[in-house]
């Protein structure tokens, strides 16, 4: 009866190691590289009211954002160099509340359009999930969408 015991908890302590070795990643962060450090923080901060958190290099080029899920963003300026921009190359955030959000956006003066470019649409997914897209301060873009 012992001998059966260690064989299963051997067993057990092989699958259970083997399953941490192929664990899936996952995303810890997103890093954007900014020209201007306080205008992109500006942004981030006043349209999505991302809670700014403690930037461990305090250099004065690094603002760290808590954006939810555990997850963290943080923008990085640098010496400006131009960038590609598509709009097949973006980020996602989910908003509870599409109209407030529009509403804030449209406070802050800050545009938005649908996926073929429409100012002021409104895109609808196939599922009924609402999306907009807008740019940041350097020109990315963000997609918003209710699917929260």
């Amino acid at each position: 009866m012992k001998k059966r015991i260690i064989v299963y908890l051997l067993t057990l302590g092989l699958i259970m190691t083997s399953q941490l070795s192929i664990a899936q990643a996952k995303i810890t962060h997103i890093a954007v590289y900014v020209e201007d450090l306080k205008r992109s923080a500006d942004f981030y901060s006043n349209v999505f009211q991302f809670e700014e958190i403690d930037e461990p290099f305090k250099d004065g080029l690094h603002a760290w954002f808590d954006i939810g899920n555990n997850i963290s963003m943080h923008i990085i300026q640098a010496p400006w160099e131009p960038v590609t921009i598509n709009k097949n190359n973006h980020i996602c955030f989910s908003v509870p509340d599409m109209d407030n959000f529009i509403a804030n956006l449209n406070k802050l003066g800050v545009e938005f359009e649908d996926w073929p470019g429409n100012k002021g649409q409104i895109n609808i997914r196939p599922d009924g999930i609402k999306q907009i897209y807008v740019r940041d301060p350097d020109g990315y873009w963000i997609e918003i969408n209710d699917e929260y």
